[in-house]
């Protein structure tokens, strides 16, 4: 695997390095010792899927706020997402700073996300899906977001016919001056 640095620190792009013969190809997408090395998280308590029935759909942008930040690791099991990470803590110097990566199920990367960043995603296909593993439980409570369209974050979002969005996602606030 390589683990590509980004402009936000602790962001990682994580991408496998496929062995490929007749029959297709092999890779490891996670190796807890090459992830340790790293400095990276180890320890994963759940996993969940996120299903997008059409292209245009975006989700986010979320995290959760101290003591419970979860720590991501996101790739794209089937379509194909423009993956979206931004830092929401007024105190950090990379505040309302943001990266986004293709993530597609062609290109098999995925996206190391530490914990108290914030997190969306919008779909560039149909029937996209993206698997999540998450080093912390959710915790209602501690749920918090932003708007997807902050314009303090300037998110270059994809243009789309129709952008779908949960009426949750749409009553964000903008993040603090």
């Amino acid at each position: 695997m390589r683990f590509l640095s980004t402009e936000l620190p602790g962001v990682f792009v994580v991408e496998p390095e496929p062995r490929a013969d007749d029959r297709g190809l092999f890779a490891r997408t996670y190796c807890r010792d090459e992830f340790a090395a790293h400095g990276l998280c180890i320890d994963w308590v759940q996993c969940n899927v996120s299903f997008n029935t059409k292209a245009g759909t975006l989700r986010g942008m979320h995290w959760q706020s101290a003591p419970h930040e979860e720590v991501k690791l996101v790739r794209c099991t089937s379509g194909a997402a423009l993956d979206v990470i931004a830092d929401p803590r007024p105190d950090s110097p990379t505040y309302r700073k943001w990266i986004a990566v293709e993530i597609t199920a062609e290109n098999r990367r995925a996206v190391y996300i530490p914990g108290g960043l914030a997190h969306g995603f919008q779909t560039l296909a149909d029937g996209t899906e993206l698997f999540y593993q998450m080093s912390a439980f959710y915790v209602p409570d501690a749920a918090r977001g932003a708007r997807w369209d902050d314009p303090a974050l300037g998110i270059a979002w994809p243009a789309c016919a129709q952008r779908i969005i949960a009426p949750r996602d749409l009553s964000f606030p903008d993040l603090p001056i």
